[in-house]
């Protein structure tokens, strides 16, 4: 997904393999309720479990941020399960990140991600305040 200044970041299911001939990332962040398997590239485990919020919002703004600074350098990915609930909100709050007024951001992630991205309205609501 290309963000509002032309970064571009990589949300995926992990359940679901890499793209084919794309290249795979120098740097992931995995959100998931429980640790995930390890994989080649330099990863970070955010504890959030599915349809929920981060367990740790501090943690999480921390996480993102660091994600977000690393596009400019690395070719990032930001995964959950399924790829769309907790992808879909981390890469709206990229996009706040990024410049991006919170109240567009779930709109900017469905448009040019997944219409589906963002699942529930504390998901919603946590975009929103992203910056609060």
């Amino acid at each position: 997904m290309r963000l509002p200044s032309g970064r571009l970041v990589r949300g995926r299911g992990l359940r679901r393999p890499l793209p084919d001939g794309g290249p795979a990332p120098t740097y992931a962040v995995h959100l998931l309720g429980r640790r995930p398997s390890e994989v080649p590239w330099e990863a970070y485990w955010l504890r959030w479990p599915d349809f929920w919020l981060p367990g740790d919002l501090e943690e999480a703004r921390a996480a993102l941020t660091e994600a977000w600074r690393r596009t400019t350098t690395d070719r990032v990915e930001i995964a959950c399960g399924g790829g769309r609930g907790r992808t879909g909100t981390a890469l709206a709050c990229l996009a706040v990140l990024d410049g991006l007024p919170p109240d567009r951001a779930v709109a900017f992630v469905r448009d040019g991600y997944d219409r589906h991205a963002v699942e529930t309205p504390w998901q919603r609501r946590y975009v929103r305040r992203f910056t609060d």
